[in-house]
């Protein structure tokens, strides 16, 4: 068994579509688990949905007339024949979301924003399956949400693994049967115990192969991305960067903890409890043998860079100028998290705690919570650069026409916090 994943970029069009079968062709005779994300930019397109549903109603019919006709628009492309029951099947799936346009929502809003945006994949999935069978590629298609199950922390669901795997390993027979090979199903998803849709966090799709490969103990994981694999750095930013053949687990953990995005950050832990390999692969090269993550020794320690723009530094100090001890930490992280804040670097001393964060349009209201407590001073419009396996010439790389507001070593992997010397 091997488990697949495509991302939007990969289905969102149908050219790109055709592409996904002409790979999917070269395994036509393996058991595959293919997870497909939203066509494009839809989850996008989603979100703007459903903050208008608590907005403007009418607004909310533009983008929902908008999602249609980006959906049926490639539905025309690949069938020539408008009677096909794909046409029925994509019409009854947004029923759903044409029913939310009777009424404002009366549930909160992360839970609406699950039910609405997990649509997108259910959209995907039922595309590229009855393509995939139309041109002679066997498949079922699986709604991942009758085995993936996940708590009621809607945006951020956390998955109920004991639960998942009883779902799973009752389900599984019914999957691969007869003369089909080919699982596909949604990434991102999941579902309650009360049947209500849950998202694993922006970009979840690479978790959701990961959780799938876990449970039916794949031999390997592909992710098919629009890059080689994975860079030492992102090449939109680094015109010298490289493709890094091989990586450890750790190392993978690593990068995607401080930002690398090319893999999800929750990716990584549930097949390396198994020692299932992970590829990343280009589905526009996809004959080119990408990158390869496993607990195998013998990689090269690349300097591999992360850059985050437009970062925002806090300086938090006690107002009695009392030490930052245990107490003052737990009531800083309760205000992050209470933001869904995420942390990029953090450094303490006697008196005050340094936090870089991504810049956000609630820093008024997180400032103004620190300030009920704390002494508060801030920077914003910096950069923060992470080197894993930094030596002397990355690090001068890196400095160049920049000054260092703050620095952070550990043995293999450097933070600076920077902003241009011009400013």
């Amino acid at each position: 068994m091997k488990v697949f994943k495509f991302g939007g970029a990969s289905v969102r069009d149908a050219a790109s579509v055709r592409n996904v079968a002409h790979i999917l062709k070269e395994y036509k005779n393996e058991k595959l688990f293919v997870v497909i994300s939203a066509m494009g930019k839809t989850t996008n397109a989603l979100e703007e949905f459903t903050k208008a549903l608590y907005v403007n109603l009418e607004d909310a019919n533009k983008l929902l007339t908008q999602i249609k006709a980006y959906h049926f628009a490639i539905l025309n492309e690949l069938f020539q024949n408008p009677n096909h029951a794909v046409f029925t099947d994509l019409h009854n799936a947004f029923v759903e979301l044409d029913w939310m346009l009777d009424q404002a929502p009366e549930q909160t809003f992360d839970h609406t924003y699950d039910q609405v945006v997990s649509m997108g994949e259910i959209l995907s999935t039922k595309i590229v399956s009855h393509y995939l069978n139309h041109d002679g590629v066997a498949n079922k298609w699986i709604d991942v949400r009758d085995f993936i199950r996940t708590d009621n922390n809607y945006r951020e669901a956390k998955v109920d693994w004991e639960a998942t795997e009883f779902l799973y390993n009752n389900s599984k027979e019914r999957y691969f049967n007869g003369q089909n090979n080919i699982c596909i199903t949604q990434g991102f998803i999941g579902g309650t115990s009360e049947n209500f849709s849950t998202t694993l966090g922006r970009e979840g799709s690479d978790y959701t192969a990961s959780i799938i490969a876990f449970l039916c103990n794949a031999a390997q994981v592909t992710i098919w991305k629009d890059v080689a694999g994975v860079m030492n750095a992102d090449p939109k930013k680094f015109n010298d960067a490289v493709l890094l053949p091989h990586l450890t687990y750790h190392d993978a953990v690593e990068l995607t903890y401080y930002g690398a995005t090319v893999i999800h950050p929750k990716t990584i832990k549930p097949i390396q409890n198994k020692n299932i390999p992970l590829y990343v692969r280009s589905f526009l090269n996809f004959h080119e043998s990408g990158t390869v993550i496993n607990n195998l020794p013998g990689h090269s320690e690349q300097a591999c860079f992360i850059h985050k723009p437009d970062q925002l530094l806090l300086s938090i100090s006690g107002k009695d100028f009392s030490f930052i001890v245990e107490d003052s930490i737990s009531k800083i992280f309760a205000v992050l998290a209470s933001f869904r804040i995420k942390v990029n670097l953090m450094q303490n001393s006697a008196l005050s705690c340094s936090i870089c964060i991504d810049n956000t349009s609630k820093r008024a209201a997180i400032i103004e919570e620190f300030a009920k407590d704390f002494y508060v001073k801030y920077n914003d419009g910096l950069e923060l650069f992470t080197v894993r396996y930094y030596d002397a010439e990355s690090i001068n790389k890196l400095i160049k026409n920049k000054e260092i507001i703050l620095e952070q070593r550990s043995r293999n992997t450097l933070q600076l916090v920077v902003k241009n010397s011009t400013q």
